[in-house]
């Protein structure tokens, strides 16, 4: 999984469709999160995976308005098509990026 930063941002996600967790090392759900992200990623899924850290990052966590983490936000082609709050399960994820 790719970790995010104001400096690559933009560039990661210009091209296809990205799925990007919202998260902070101290945040239990986040935790939960990860091995279900790690999960889809070992599934062949055809997004791209990425990880931004609101503590380090949170001038990123602002421009998509990142109240509550985990956040999982949908891009395609550097477009925001979605939002999901909260843990979500591995179907819930082969949902959301379908």
């Amino acid at each position: 999984m790719i970790q995010l930063t104001a400096d690559n941002f933009d560039e990661e996600v210009k091209e296809g469709k990205t799925l990007i967790d919202f998260w902070a090392p101290w945040c239990g759900p986040c935790r939960m999160q990860s091995p279900i992200l790690e999960q889809l990623e070992a599934s062949g899924a055809a997004v791209k995976i990425c990880k931004v850290n609101v503590d380090e990052q949170p001038d990123l966590a602002k421009r998509f308005g990142i109240l509550s983490i985990p956040t999982l936000i949908l891009m395609q082609n550097g477009v925001l098509k979605d939002k999901q709050v909260g843990l979500t399960s591995l179907d819930e994820l082969n949902e959301f990026i379908t």
